[in-house]
């Protein structure tokens, strides 16, 4: 199945031409995230964090090229691109560019405010509450949430006609992951705030919907390693070696490591390693993956339950065990305290999908250094320089309804360029069929449900 034609489905937000004066509507949410509630109007002198995405040169033709180098009947097949070559090819245009300043500046927001990011792909400015309302004909709110978080969003936002074709789309804006910044002129870091449930910095998280579930306790263990009889009951690895006739590893190149993507606070224990590798895979008792910290990521052991090391040691034992004896890459993503998220994870194997200065979306990600806990990552978000293994695989997932189709396709164009570069990522199905994380289903209006009914939640 092409890349391009899943990128909207399921998608809250919409593109309409309702207008208001000449501008017509560019993103719109029909219903909030499970558990949110508005609350008061944003005062008009906060400062709010804007970028805004530039519409890529060529992405129509995205999924041709990486067709063209992953297909095997193409010509050319294996002629990977190089990060130059690719970020040359997608570059917003010129005209994009200056049509995208000279709207900001005709709304009073000039030039010397502007930083355009290392990818050339964002535009990025601080504003007050009452111009970007003004810029994008909307209402901020401070949205809660039962956990006690709070949140910057507006429903909805305009830009003008002729501007359209130039934006991707805009940040604070419908995405439930922002913060609250300083007002103009103040230096509080307490109006700051953040840690949003299940979306953007949460996938590592305890209650993750995306994490897997606990299985039973068994007192006998012993038919389940040496049969493949009870394949339909317990999967072991001999059963996934028969099921997919996975061939044995009968190289040990070095060079070829595979890849496993973690979030924190998830991580895995040696000692649960060491369990399974004495059950499954002798030889590797006391093996541990190749750690490879992003954003402070470490195998953290001060909290030890399964809520925070049962995806982690799931992972990396079947990985371990299916590719030995290859070596295993565990990118650990995020401190413990801020998590990680696609994005931060993205920023550090490619430079050139970082904003300015190597720094992060403020509205929608981690950012680093960690000025909220003492013991949090205290150097800057990783840009680049993280090696990247030719196959890398992760198990977590958001609900596609919890962020918007401009913001998700910008990701999985990613994933397709870093597919052109020689990458594969393979994404795990999840644990609940066509419901999204937590079995829950979609209402007609978009609202979650138990699962018992309704329309299917893409991950």
């Amino acid at each position: 199945m092409r890349l391009l034609s899943l990128l909207t489905v399921g998608a809250l937000a919409a593109v309409s031409r309702a207008s208001t004066g000449n501008h017509v509507m560019h993103e719109k949410r029909s219903s909030l995230p499970h558990g949110w509630h508005r609350g008061e109007r944003l005062e008009s002198h906060r400062l709010l964090p804007m970028r805004i995405a530039l519409k890529q040169s060529n992405i129509d033709r995205l999924d041709d090229y990486l067709m063209e180098v992953s297909h095997p009947d193409s010509d050319r097949f294996g002629e990977h691109w190089n990060a130059k070559k690719v970020a040359e090819t997608f570059a917003p245009s010129q005209e994009t560019v200056d049509a995208v300043k000279a709207w900001l500046d005709g709304a009073g927001i000039s030039d010397e405010r502007i930083e355009q990011s290392q990818s050339l792909g964002w535009l990025n400015f601080d504003a007050t509450v009452s111009e970007v309302e003004d810029l994008l004909k909307t209402k901020y709110h401070e949205y809660v949430h039962p956990s006690g978080s709070s949140q910057v969003a507006c429903t909805e936002y305009r830009v003008p006609a002729k501007i359209q074709e130039h934006v991707d789309f805009i940040t604070p804006t419908l995405h439930f992951d922002a913060k609250l910044g300083p007002a103009s002129g103040e230096s509080g870091k307490g109006l700051q705030r953040r840690d949003v449930p299940n979306i953007g910095g949460s996938l590592g998280k305890p209650g993750s919907g995306s994490l897997p579930k606990k299985g039973a306790t068994l007192d006998f263990i012993h038919n389940i390693i040496t049969e493949l009889s009870m394949c339909d009951e317990f999967i072991v690895p001999d059963c996934l070696r028969y099921l997919y006739l996975i061939p044995p590893v009968l190289t040990n190149l070095q060079t070829n490591p595979y890849g496993v993507v973690e979030y924190s606070p998830q991580a895995f224990l040696q000692s649960d390693l060491d369990l399974f590798f004495a059950n499954y895979s002798k030889n590797q008792v006391h093996k541990s993956p190749n750690l490879i910290s992003i954003d402070g990521g470490y195998a953290q052991t001060a909290d030890q339950s399964f809520d925070y090391n049962g995806e982690s040691d799931l992972d990396l034992e079947y990985a371990l065990t299916l590719t030995n004896p290859l070596p295993v890459n565990l990118y650990q993503v995020g401190d413990p305290y801020f998590s990680g998220s696609f994005n931060t994870f993205l920023d550090a194997l490619d430079g050139s999908y970082c904003t300015f200065e190597g720094g992060d979306d403020p509205t929608q990600d981690p950012q680093y250094p960690d000025t909220y806990f003492a013991n949090g990552y205290k150097g800057p978000n990783e840009c680049g320089g993280a090696a990247s293994s030719k196959v890398i695989s992760t198990s977590y997932s958001y609900n596609e309804a919890d962020l918007t189709p401009f913001y998700e396709m910008r990701q999985c164009q990613e994933y397709a360029k870093l597919g052109m570069m020689g990458t594969t990522f393979l994404y795990s199905s999840g644990d609940y069929g066509v419901a999204g994380n937590g079995g829950q289903c979609l209402n007609a209006n978009g609202t979650y449900n138990s699962g018992a009914s309704g329309r299917f939640n893409p991950r």
